[in-house]
């Protein structure tokens, strides 16, 4: 019962951190404005962690590695926490055992980031029907663009509306069932 109230709230608070850390490092990779009130939130809410891990772990070309390598930390710590806390032992040879764990921290943040960009687009979309001038709306179009652009140059909209968001969903969940479940499964045998 304990263990499950840990467990509950290992994933709550470090679950919300490692997708705080993503949701800031692609608004910064997709240069969304700094100004917005998310961006600032976001900034605020991680810069205790950031500001200090920027100083061991440098950028490259422009890309804010440390809240990139902090939210894999952040991931590996929970995976590592809800192991321990369900009893589970890492056998074998322990860098084998730690690579592994690494490798399904790593396969977790590319399922969250997955998340973040589906959300993104369905809160996009809605918004463009209901409130296309919201304060967000500029920050959701710099994020979503990159994804959405490549479907909007081969698929036509139809009667004025833009299907494109739709074959994202579709391409996101694709990845989600296929490559990355296939890697969960093959890293897990590994424990």
């Amino acid at each position: 019962m304990i263990s499950q109230a840990l467990s509950f709230l290992l994933e709550t608070l470090l679950g919300l951190f490692a997708l705080a850390l993503l949701l800031r490092f692609y608004l910064q990779l997709f240069r969304a404005a700094y100004r917005n009130p998310l961006t600032q939130f976001l900034s605020a809410l991680t810069d205790f962690a950031v500001r200090p891990a920027r100083r061991i772990v440098p950028g490259l070309w422009g890309v804010d590695l440390a809240t990139l390598v902090l939210a894999w930390v952040t991931q590996l710590v929970l995976l590592y926490a809800l192991l321990s806390l369900k009893g589970y032992e890492l056998k074998g040879v322990p860098l084998i055992a730690f690579a592994g764990l690494a490798a399904l921290a790593l396969v977790e943040l590319v399922k969250l980031s997955a998340w973040i960009f589906m959300v993104a687009v369905i809160v996009q979309a809605v918004l463009s029907w209901i409130n296309p001038y919201s304060p967000i709306a500029p920050v959701l179009n710099s994020f979503t663009r990159p994804f959405l652009r490549p479907f909007q140059k081969r698929i036509p909209p139809i009667g004025n509306v833009d299907l494109s968001p739709l074959f994202v969903i579709i391409a996101l969940q694709l990845i989600l069932m296929l490559p990355v479940r296939w890697l969960e499964m093959s890293i897990a045998r590994l424990f």
